[in-house]
């Protein structure tokens, strides 16, 4: 874990004006004298350049300001904060070269073609690209309430986002340096499942585009407006007050364990989004079933179909929703008391935690798996490359690895192994391990679907179109893998 340093407020010994924002009175005016903040700038990065090394240091980043382009955190002018930055990126520079510097650190993606705009006319460094977004920002009324905001939101805006400022960062590293399921403080949906189903479709959805993504934020302890005494109240943290872990905090927990190694997943459902990730022994399946507020959403049942495997040790389930790591519930059924003893905050604690639930499933030896049509990976290179999906090389890669498959996989219509059927509940996660497998591809949930039809005994067409299903094969080559 490195620094990342937001170079903000202003000291009132340099302001040019007395405007205050939050309970501390943090002075958002520009200095009276930018050469003065240059100062202050080189000082504190020469002190820690001097107290940690220049080695250490240019691990860090600096980040100039917050939110510049909202009157709230910044009285000045854009060129203000041009002017602000140049003095700032000076000063670091002056000490190593090397130092990363960046922003404009603005709130809604705004202000960055602008910024990369004076820094080129002024051949200023800019390291990086850092911005905000919520998916309350800019939609409707700024007055309405948080849940309206949402509902006139859609599903993967902060993706849709994220793509068009990868885009307009002109090959910077993106850093988002703060985001959230809302940007209300006291949103009651930052401490239920309906946060930790936002977190994993959000953060896996943007894992390619960004360099870095700072969730807003770990704890309950921090002091903005005012600081509240109840437990759940809504606060922007992972942790509560007491340290109880959120459905929030669950979310990252999976995501920590899920590896890198994705695989391809083909197919689109209203609410559910799924994602397959593989280990050197194991493949994990992750479910999210997701719906913004006034939006419709149901329980939905999911059926996983591992192919051409060898026999799996274990098969498991981790949830969080409503009756799973949600910590909420249990504090609503005490009562909702405003104070806790050590002994509920213990409870609390053990009703956060993820269970592993033992999952049924079938084993049969001998048979090979089918090549399903992959579409989704043949249409990589002329549809993911022109709509940001993949960048080019990755895209020829998985179409050649597809059109590998097709040539050197083993045909057959026999079952390996199937996953006992199970229901994924609204706004919740499912982390389904399969433990002792090959590296896996993934085939289309439409050839899946044709085979449950076909292979399943006494299941008509549709009870089977009401089902997410996932066929996963081994590829012909382990020396190559499918995705990253």
């Amino acid at each position: 874990m490195k620094p990342f340093v937001e170079l903000s407020f202003m000291p009132e010994a340099l302001a040019s004006g007395s405007t205050t924002v939050f309970r501390y009175r943090a002075n958002v005016t520009p200095p009276r004298d930018g050469r003065q903040w240059a100062t202050l700038m080189g000082t504190l990065v020469g002190h820690w350049v001097s107290r940690y090394g220049v080695g250490e240091v240019r691990d860090w980043f600096f980040e100039v300001w917050n939110e510049p382009n909202l009157k709230a955190f910044w009285t000045g002018t854009q060129q203000d904060y041009f002017d602000l930055y140049r003095h700032t990126v000076d000063a670091i520079k002056a000490v190593d070269a090397q130092l990363r510097v960046g922003g404009p650190a603005t709130a809604k993606n705004e202000w960055i073609e602008e910024f990369l705009d004076f820094c080129d006319q002024h051949r200023l460094p800019a390291d990086f690209v850092s911005t905000h977004h919520y998916p309350t920002d800019a939609l409707g009324n700024e007055d309405q309430d948080t849940e309206t905001q949402l509902s006139d939101s859609r599903r993967s805006l902060l993706r849709e986002q994220a793509q068009a400022t990868h885009r307009r960062a002109r090959g910077r590293p993106v850093y988002y340096t703060e985001w959230n399921t809302s940007s209300n403080p006291r949103d009651p949906r930052h401490d239920e499942p309906y946060a930790a189903a936002f977190i994993v479709k959000t953060v896996l959805e943007a894992s390619d585009l960004v360099e870095g993504y700072s969730f807003w934020t770990f704890s309950d302890i921090f002091e903005e407006n005012y600081f509240p005494s109840v437990p759940f109240h809504g606060g922007f943290g992972l942790l509560t007050l007491h340290g109880i872990p959120k459905p929030a905090y669950r979310a990252f927990e999976l995501l920590h364990r899920l590896g890198t190694d994705r695989l391809l997943v083909d197919g689109l459902h209203e609410t559910v989004d799924a994602w397959v990730v593989r280990q050197p022994a194991a493949v994990t399946v992750l479910l999210a079933n997701h719906a913004l507020p006034r939006h419709p959403i149901e329980t939905q049942q999911v059926h996983i179909r591992l192919t051409d495997a060898r026999a799996p040790r274990c098969a498991y389930v981790e949830r969080i929703d409503e009756d799973h790591a949600n910590a909420k519930r249990l504090w609503r059924e005490m009562g909702e008391p405003d104070y806790l003893s050590a002994s509920e905050v213990e409870r609390l604690q053990a009703a956060s935690r993820l269970a592993q639930e033992p999952q049924g499933w079938t084993y049969e030896d001998g048979a090979q798996a089918s090549i399903a049509v992959v579409g989704f990976a043949l249409a990589a290179y002329p549809v993911g490359v022109e709509r940001w999906f993949w960048p080019r090389a990755e895209a020829v890669a998985r179409k050649l690895t597809t059109l590998r498959c097709f040539w050197n996989g083993p045909q057959g219509t026999g079952t390996i192994a199937t996953v006992s059927q199970g229901n994924i509940a609204n706004q919740t996660i499912a982390f389904f391990l399969w433990d002792g497998f090959w590296r896996v591809g993934a085939s289309t949930p439409s050839a899946a679907c044709e085979m449950v039809r076909e292979e399943g005994p006494g299941e008509t067409v549709r009870t089977v179109k009401h089902k997410m299903t996932l066929r996963l094969r081994r590829l012909a080559s382990r020396k190559r893998p499918l995705a990253k």
